[in-house]
């Protein structure tokens, strides 16, 4: 950076991204000090050297940000397990798989495990009916990562968010808002004759009822 560039001449780059062509190295660095910025070498192994105009102090603080924010998302983001029994409640079942769908919808991983007690571990079709209803449950939202394994006295799958199935699920749902929106509008046609357009008073309809 600035005077510790070694190169005789630099390919330079302004603070926008461009090319300023090849210069001398004093006469980059002097066009970098009239803006008040750094010259950072960037490309040292090209022919010549690339460097840009920047503020280096700024770039480097921005960078930090990135990376934290990208450490803050990895932590928050994991894998979160969700148990069931083979012989579970209709209760405890729609309360489990509403929290594995909670999971989901933040963005994480759920790993759903069956777990077999005695002889129920002779029995693996339980499990898997059970599994088969958790993933039909979430269907449109998340897909099966993990198909239906048997892990010990345990039976494991795992569900991932299905980013492309919400973002359409999402599409269908305002586009469905919007033409109730239209149906809505004031003044739309209600029929023909209009709200309440009965036949009207002394019509060939009521004259023909009298009659």
């Amino acid at each position: 950076m600035n005077d510790r560039i070694r190169a005789r001449e630099v390919r330079l780059v302004d603070p926008d991204g461009n090319q300023l062509g090849i210069k001398l190295l004093p006469e980059a660095l002097a066009i970098a000090r009239q803006l008040d910025l750094d010259l950072v070498e960037v490309a040292p192994l090209a022919t010549p050297p690339v460097c840009r105009i920047m503020d280096y102090g700024k770039f480097k603080f921005d960078e930090a940000q990135r990376a934290k924010e990208s450490r803050r998302k990895a932590s928050n983001v994991g894998i979160k397990e969700m148990k069931y029994r083979p012989k579970i409640g209709q209760g405890d079942f729609e309360t489990k798989t509403r929290q594995v769908a909670r999971f989901l919808g933040e963005g994480h991983k759920v790993k759903v495990t069956i777990m077999f007690r005695g002889r129920e571990v002779f029995h693996p079709e339980l499990g898997k009916r059970i599994l088969d209803r958790i993933a039909q449950q979430v269907d449109g939202t998340a897909r099966v990562e993990t198909e239906a394994r048997l892990d010990g006295r345990n039976m494991v799958m795992v569900l991932a968010p299905d980013k492309r199935a919400r973002q359409s699920q999402q599409a269908r749902a305002q586009a469905s808002a919007g033409r109730t929106e239209e149906q809505l509008e004031p003044g739309a046609p209600q029929g023909e004759g209009g709200a309440g357009g009965g036949a009207a008073p002394g019509s060939d309809g009521e004259r023909s009822a009298e009659g």
